[in-house]
């Protein structure tokens, strides 16, 4: 995927530059070559795979160009790029959050297709987990053939299962709306599940209500309108069009009482990861600012 490369290429040269102001001084003139060497290095550790490799080629070319420098120095510097190397080929793991009809299942589409991330919903890793019937799942199908809610514990089982899966790890991840309580937050982080970064979409309540009381189902064809913001193509079709029960104002309402309750102590457990974006935007302007923030 040429954007995920570019992606991470271009945070291994922004990594490189940091470093380098990190080092000792160097004679006159010998800083731009080794700056050069190393970004080569960098550009071939990523084209090949082969970090170690590729650092091991950096500090020959260090050696052989700063000569007086002391074994510590030499050995600092390789520490650091093997570092850089490592860090530059974890992908991202990401949580995108927002309240219901705040665009999230809009953006998971445009980040998944440009940055090749697995999205991940607990609706769909629920159904997912009882299909394949394991043992977390099984335990999932127990509660949901009786009408009970699934406890955290076991979502938390879920969705650490999924994310242990190889496409998860080779491709980063997007988790949708979850966590959704500081409990299945603090879950999370005892399970060992850590995101690079959090994205909250913004917007007014107001609007929110306005998204969902206007959202319209054709049954034939499964296609999501909206009679303000997108209408139906003919009036054959807006004939047939339907509403869901629990697309009323009044449970929207309900519905935004128990996120706006539960979200501020999420937040909380995020604090210097989380990216506030305004969701009001038309969606390729709140795309390009959630690509700022994973920047």
């Amino acid at each position: 995927d040429l954007s995920r490369h570019t992606y991470i290429l271009r945070r291994t040269m922004l990594s490189l530059l940091a470093l380098t102001s990190a080092w000792a001084p160097a004679p006159s003139g010998a800083m731009p070559i080794l700056l050069s060497a190393h970004m080569s290095c960098g550009t071939a550790a990523l084209s090949t795979g082969k970090a170690g490799l590729a650092s091991e080629q950096c500090d020959k070319l260090s050696l052989g160009m700063r000569a007086e420098e002391s074994v510590p120095i030499v050995h600092r510097r390789r520490s650091l790029v093997s570092q850089m190397m490592a860090d530059a080929k974890t992908p991202p793991k990401i949580i995108i959050c927002g309240a219901p009809a705040s665009g999230k299942g809009t953006q998971c589409e445009l980040l998944k297709e440009e940055y090749g991330l697995v999205h991940l919903s607990t609706g769909d890793m629920l159904r997912a987990a009882v299909k394949a019937e394991t043992e977390v799942g099984m335990a999932a199908k127990g509660y949901m053939e009786r009408g009970e809610l699934v406890p955290d514990e076991v979502i938390i089982g879920i969705v650490k299962d999924r994310l242990a899966e190889s496409d998860c790890k080779e491709n980063g991840w997007l988790l949708d709306g979850f966590p959704r309580t500081e409990e299945q937050a603090k879950a999370l982080a005892a399970a060992g599940i850590e995101p690079t970064k959090v994205l909250y979409l913004q917007v007014p309540d107001e609007m929110l209500i306005e998204r969902v009381v206007g959202r319209r189902l054709d049954p034939e064809t499964g296609k999501i309108y909206h009679l303000k913001f997108a209408p139906p193509e003919s009036d054959e079709v807006a004939a047939r069009l339907t509403q869901r029960s629990d697309d009323t104002e009044e449970k929207a309402r309900v519905r935004l009482q128990a996120f706006h309750k539960h979200m501020s102590a999420v937040e909380s457990c995020y604090t210097g990861i989380i990216s506030y974006v305004d969701g009001t935007k038309p969606k390729t302007e709140v795309f390009a600012e959630l690509q700022k923030s994973l920047e």
